[in-house]
């Protein structure tokens, strides 16, 4: 051992070999993993802040190591890249996307390959031919299904991972003709050249101006990221009465904005703003920059929160409202082919109404009847909820009929039942994703399900979460025994229009359930926006 290489000069030392203890511990059997993923997360909390393992591929190997442990994996990564553990080493990119091609998340795993292609890893050899080899896999793979032909749609054999590298690479090469038509679409082979470099927003973003295809855009803040995008809050040419969100992300990834444009064409003008809007893409190369609807009023997992620091669940009454618009919103999308693929709380804008709903008592308050709720019109128009995200979204129209789907989305907390079970599911990762919603409105948690057995044989599923006595309980139950337990040949859309109607009936039952929503979203509005 180096004269240098001890404890007083490198304490990250006794932590390797404890850690190098207790893997041998576990393999032995000697430890069930829990002391060992305790120490690894010591370890890191005790480092992850200190510059000189910032670069250490030890630290990194730790790093890894938790992240095996953990079915958040995705978080795990997202903070080394905020905590810029190696993230100029090639090792970063190459094993976190073997990583994921282990768990089947074949598309990100291209994406990561990219990722550190972009950021020229050292050494940059590395990734490329790591890269080169994984596309060789996956093409042997693709190869053995059906291939895809210029006017046909996409048969990949029976089963068909929607997100996969080569499907999503095929998807990608039959809609590009569709894309440079589109309305908005301005794609160049010259990189991105303004004078701020984007990389620079990662750092401190507020007040830089920068220029794409001829507009200038203010950037005003960080709106939320993700590990391949960053969305920013920004001003049309400086203008604080034109706001727009810009969506950064690297390497490029057009097709959200063809999903934007189906939805644009598929769905009608009253539905329109549930699903929020794409003014323009512009790619580069290297990135994409995509420019849309900013909502201000946060997201539905921003309303569950403020009721979680009070240390209390929403109100029936809005979860049942909140319910309804979901259940609306996915009775349209798959009504038109679309499945939205990664449906959860943070991806639910809020909408208010243009004039505000007021509280009851007010002398300006509108008269609220059952029939502009039910037809959602009147004040109850422009309120609810917008979704938006639509990097993971299946256009059915591009697939056989009756295709079913393989692979999982790997979001802790929201694989569905099949997915759980390795079965095929097209609309259930959509409607889980409402489950899982709807539950975490309720509880203030993600959902746990129970396999029960049937009177009837066989079995079906429930929520572990018992509901509350003074809840409607059987509404709540015949919502989630009916969605997790879907079969396959049923009339889908029937169902989720039944179950929107049975909410609808109840709140419409009692006068005073539409007064006291009215009073609820009111004072929601006033303590989100205000925050």
């Amino acid at each position: 051992m180096d004269s240098d290489t001890t404890p007083l000069h490198d304490p990250l030392l006794p932590w390797l070999w404890s850690v190098k203890q207790a893997l041998e511990d576990f393999h032995s059997g000697k430890d069930y993993g829990s002391d060992l993923t305790k120490l690894l997360s010591d370890c890191i909390a005790a480092f992850k802040d200190n510059a000189q393992y910032r670069g250490d591929i030890r630290f990194l190997k730790i790093w890894f190591l938790y992240m095996d442990t953990s079915e958040d994996f995705e978080s795990i990564f997202l903070e080394m890249l905020h905590r810029e553990i190696c993230v100029g080493h090639s090792l970063l990119y190459v094993w976190y996307a073997t990583f994921l091609e282990a768990k089947e998340k074949l598309y990100d795993a291209h994406m990561v390959y990219q990722m550190g292609i972009s950021r020229n890893a050292k050494p940059v050899e590395w990734v490329e031919k790591a890269h080169a080899l994984f596309l060789a896999r996956m093409y042997r793979i693709a190869s053995s299904a059906q291939k895809i032909g210029n006017d046909e749609a996409v048969p990949l054999g029976s089963l068909i991972n929607p997100w996969s590298s080569s499907t999503m690479k095929d998807l990608l090469k039959k809609v590009n003709h569709q894309l440079t038509k589109y309305d908005g679409y301005h794609s160049t082979t010259k990189a991105y050249s303004g004078k701020v470099a984007l990389s620079s927003l990662k750092n401190s973003s507020r007040n830089k101006t920068i220029e794409i295809g001829r507009t200038k855009y203010q950037i005003t803040g960080c709106a939320g990221q993700g590990g391949f995008a960053q969305v920013y809050k920004a001003y049309v040419n400086c203008n604080p009465e034109d706001v727009v969100a810009l969506k950064i992300q690297k390497p490029a990834f057009p097709w959200e904005f063809y999903m934007y444009r189906q939805i644009d064409q598929r769905i009608s003008d009253k539905e329109r703003s549930s699903f929020g809007f794409a003014h323009r893409m512009h790619l580069y190369p290297d990135c994409s920059i995509l420019v849309s609807d900013y909502l201000s009023s946060g997201t539905l997992q921003d309303a569950i929160n403020s009721y979680a620091f009070k240390g209390k669940s929403m109100e029936e009454v809005l979860c049942i409202y909140y319910t309804i618009e979901m259940l609306y919103m996915l009775e349209t999308l798959h009504g038109v082919g679309i499945i939205h693929g990664d449906f959860k709380p943070d991806n639910l804008l809020i909408r208010y109404a243009r004039n505000g709903l007021t509280k009851a008592g007010s002398r300006d308050r509108t008269d609220f009847t059952e029939e502009e709720f039910r037809e959602r019109s009147g004040p109850w128009l422009d309120q609810g909820l917008c979704l938006v995200d639509w990097g993971r979204g299946i256009d059915l129209h591009l697939f056989p009929d009756n295709v079913e789907f393989t692979g999982d989305c790997r979001t802790s907390g929201f694989r569905c039942v099949e997915m759980q079970e390795n079965r095929p599911w097209t609309y259930q990762v959509d409607t889980y994703g409402l489950c899982v919603v709807v539950h975490t409105m309720l509880h203030n948690s993600y959902m746990e399900i129970d396999k029960k057995p049937s009177p009837e044989g066989g079995h079906f599923y429930l929520p572990k979460s018992s509901f509350k006595r003074y809840w409607n309980v059987e509404l709540w139950r015949n919502f989630f025994k009916k969605l997790l337990n879907s079969s396959p040949g049923c009339n889908h859309k029937k169902l989720l229009q039944d179950l929107r109607e049975s909410f609808q009936d109840y709140l419409c039952s009692e006068p005073q359930l539409i007064r006291k929503l009215s009073d609820l979203l009111v004072k929601q509005r006033a303590s989100l926006c205000s925050a």
